[in-house]
């Protein structure tokens, strides 16, 4: 590939991500300013005024509050019990080989590929039936079981990049169990950890359908509240407030997310083994 072509390339790859990204970022910021008070439409380009008063007046007067502390509340409980359970299924997957394997790993894999609201339904009327009516405890259940086949996916890959040499050395020294997994496991493992009970936490952030079919009305989370906004009693201002609310941590979240997957490699934590 020419030098000119990849310039071309690289301008217009910045250009689609500038519009896809930045454009609707920044028309979210400027909604999310609009002054109570003066409204924005047609002809005005830019707001007429901006202030902070749509967001004072969110968190005044809507169950916006209660609605961030449920959900943060709820994802790093689900975060760490998904990669608790998902500890010895990964160590399956990535370590052994047993009959089934495959099979197993796709059906771990069902939660992802099947429709949101369809496992919400179905779901529901599981942890009904079983008695689950404390609505915390159940949509806490959900996460766990929805995103936890993310949590097995990361760790499978970290599992599967323990050295072998590094194992054998430790047991050749006559290190106990926990001080091999301490000394082969831990370092190649503790990226994926981190990664996986990341994407847990913003999945569970953002995750709609479960915590309205089950949640709804007493227990409302930040995407809760969101869609509300967006259905019949659209209010522009108001749903960029709480979008920007939703969006701005996770993003934060999922860089922290990247550096951590670029360096889940084995290579760098146990090299010298």
């Amino acid at each position: 590939m020419t030098r000119p072509l990849q310039t071309t390339l690289a301008i217009a790859n910045s250009v689609l991500l500038i519009l896809w990204l930045a454009v609707p970022f920044a028309m979210a910021v400027l909604w999310s300013l609009v002054d109570p008070g003066t409204p924005w439409g047609y002809p005005d380009i830019l707001p007429p005024k901006l202030s902070f008063g749509r967001w004072v007046q969110m968190w005044q007067t809507t169950g916006l509050a209660q609605a961030m502390l449920n959900s943060y509340l709820l994802a790093p409980v689900a975060g760490l019990l998904a990669v608790m359970l998902a500890l010895p299924v990964a160590y399956a997957f990535g370590r052994m080989e047993f009959p089934g394997k495959g099979a197993a790993q796709i059906v771990m894999l069902l939660p992802i590929v099947l429709p949101g609201f369809v496992t919400a339904i179905f779901l529901s009327s599981i942890l009904l039936s079983m008695g689950f009516y404390d609505r915390y405890s159940a949509i806490l259940f959900g996460h766990v079981i929805l995103f936890m086949p993310y949590a097995v996916r990361i760790l499978s890959v970290s599992f599967g990049q323990v050295r072998e040499d590094v194992i054998r050395a430790a047991r050749d020294l006559g290190a106990s169990p926990l001080n091999v997994a301490r000394a082969a496991f831990l370092p190649v493992l503790k990226p994926g950890l981190s990664a996986a009970f990341l994407i847990v936490f913003v999945l569970s952030i953002e995750e709609f359908a479960l915590s309205f079919v089950i949640g709804s009305p007493d227990f409302i989370t930040i995407p809760t509240i969101l869609y509300s906004y967006l259905g019949y009693d659209f209010i522009r201002p108001n749903a960029a407030v709480v979008a920007l609310i939703l969006v701005v941590p996770n993003v934060a979240l999922m860089l922290v997310l990247e550096r951590l997957l670029q360096s889940a490699n084995p290579a760098n934590v146990s090299g010298k083994g």
